[in-house]
This record gives C-alpha cells, structure tokens and sequence, in this order.
C-alpha cells in the first residue's frame, strides 16, 4: 500500500481514524497477532506464554475481544483437564487486516517524512 487511504479527509491526513482503539491497545494488539498467526486457535497457557500475560490480564483482554466479536473462546475437557482454546473470528480478521493497513499508511508517513527531513538537512 504506498498510497493514502481515500477515506481520510484531505484537511486532516494524519488523523488516522481506521486505528482501531480496540485492537491498538499493546496487549490486545499482541493476542490478535498471536491469533492470527495460529489460525487453529492455541490454547489459553500458550496465548499466555505467547503475550507475556498473567492469566487474569489475558482473561479481562480476551472478554473484551468477545464482546467485540473478534474472539471466540471454547472450552473443553480433554483427558479431564479443562482446555481452554481462542480463535480469531472472520469479523475480527477484517478488522485486524484493516488496523493493518492503516498502521502502514502511518510508517509510509513517517518515512516520507524522515526522507524529506533528511534531504532538506542535505541540502
């Protein structure tokens, strides 16, 4: 993507209104990321591991994501332990996807910025 997203208004480039306030929160950001990388859904020790978590963190993150519809959260008995696994939906893909594409249009901005920077210091 090296062009600015057509629904930002011209009078206001840098507002960046597709970064998600949701997703954009550090832990939240890093249970997606884990999630999509791990479409099956990990189970809720290794998200934990993954994130640097503590169980109650990640629990009040992941009822967020619920809530949100971004998450789902089964729970099952294997072997008589309780197996908790976390999966992405296909509503929070989109939305993840789309954070995505903003978050670059913000380092494009930066380095075109860097670029100028550095050329008008050069000159």
């Amino acid at each position: 993507m090296t062009t600015r997203n057509n629904k930002s208004q011209p009078s206001h480039p840098f507002a960046y209104d597709g970064l998600d306030r949701l997703i954009h929160e550090r832990a939240r950001l890093g249970v997606l990321t884990s999630l999509m990388t791990h479409p099956k859904g990990p189970l809720f020790g290794d998200l934990k591991q993954l994130c640097g978590l503590t169980d109650g963190n990640l629990s009040q993150h992941l009822q967020v994501l619920e809530l949100a519809k971004l998450v789902e959260i089964n729970k099952s008995y294997k072997d008589n332990r309780l197996q908790t696994i976390c999966r992405i939906t296909p509503q929070g893909r989109k939305r993840y996807l789309d954070y995505l594409a903003v978050l670059e249009q913000v380092v494009l901005d930066a380095a075109a910025a860097v670029k100028a920077d550095s050329h008008s210091n050069a000159a």
